[in-house]
């Protein structure tokens, strides 16, 4: 299959390379809003090249995929959808949480399969947790922990477009627990803190949060996270349940050390990084997209997937701004 790529930044240029080492692949065709970046890509990987997104679609690829700038989302899915392609795109559908109800509405009306990349859904750890808890192994679940902690911060110009902590990097968190449960979240109480770099606070982001979730059948979840973890990068999720408990990321390169006596675990290197983490989930999420443009699996992380963990991040945000708790029927 010939699949189409637009955007060649870091994430976009891995998953370029990873394509081409997909047997169900034959060609890779990248594109890039500064095309002498795409075309340089293109001749470090071994792709071909086209000029723009418009020379890119009218090449009629069997796949595209979607790793631009979060600001051209939607434009480049209703473009996609309208030709009849098989899509995969980098969270976030959109930008806010209107514009992605709307290309939420386009897409299903279409039928056009469209896979959203919460790559976590791929991991090997928190599968396995999601077997367990629907199989009734741990018995009933009354808490979960989730913790996303990055190594270090964003640089500075990052931080205007991300939506916020929240939206950029706990929504991983909100969409993973809902594939773990098979529940929903109805409420959230969420806080967070810049105790970084003042130019979070600047633009109205924090850099340390922390929220409550309750979901639909009163399990609690706490989540947390950070921008400043130097021990490394660090994600990870406790499910405690009435007849057992598991963790996911617990592993030699567990960004953390114990204080007890003798105990030496986990005693190997921490990852630097979330492409660290999660290299394997990434080429599993992408086998998984060449599955889908054959039609031989249906699509595992939709846009309503999407815009369910984006509905969480908008109560948590809201939540932090004005100090309570919010209603999941409140977000819209």
């Amino acid at each position: 299959m010939r699949i189409g790529l637009v955007g060649v930044g870091r994430i976009g240029a891995f998953h370029a390379a990873t394509l081409n080492e997909l047997a169900a692949v034959d060609q890779v065709v990248v594109a890039d809003a500064d095309p002498s970046r795409g075309e340089l890509v293109a001749k470090d990987l071994g792709c071909e090249f086209a000029p723009d997104v418009d020379t890119l679609l009218a090449g009629r690829p069997d796949g595209f995929v979607i790793a631009a700038a979060t600001s051209a989302h939607a434009e480049l899915i209703a473009a996609a959808v309208a030709a009849g392609i098989p899509t995969f795109c980098e969270k976030p559908v959109a930008i806010d949480l209107a514009e992605t109800k709307r290309v939420v509405e386009l897409v299903e009306s279409t039928g056009v399969p469209v896979h959203i990349g919460f790559q976590r859904r791929f991991d090997h750890g928190y599968r396995t947790a999601a077997a367990q808890v629907r199989s009734g192994e741990l018995g009933f679940i009354h808490h979960i922990r989730a913790n996303t902690n990055d190594a270090f911060p964003p640089p500075v110009e990052y931080i205007p477009n991300s939506g916020g902590f929240f939206r950029d990097c706990n929504v991983h968190d909100f969409d993973i627990i809902r594939f773990v449960t098979g529940r929903e979240v109805v409420s959230a109480y969420a806080t967070g803190a810049n105790r970084g770099e003042p130019f979070f606070g600047q633009y109205g982001d924090v850099d340390a949060a922390a929220a409550l979730l309750t979901l639909d059948d009163g399990t609690f979840v706490s989540v947390s996270g950070t921008r400043y973890n130097a021990a490394g990068h660090d994600v990870r999720m406790e499910v405690l349940g009435s007849l057992g408990s598991v963790a996911v990321g617990l592993d030699e390169h567990t960004a953390l050390r114990s204080a007890e006596e003798g105990v030496t675990f986990p005693g190997g290197q921490p990852h630097a990084t979330f492409m660290d983490r999660f290299r394997p989930a990434y080429i599993a999420e992408l086998t998984a997209f060449t599955e889908v443009v054959e039609g031989r699996r249906e699509v595992p992380c939709t846009v309503r997937d999407a815009y369910q963990a984006f509905r969480t991040a908008d109560a948590c945000e809201l939540s932090r701004r004005e100090n309570r708790v919010v209603k999941l029927d409140e977000i819209a």
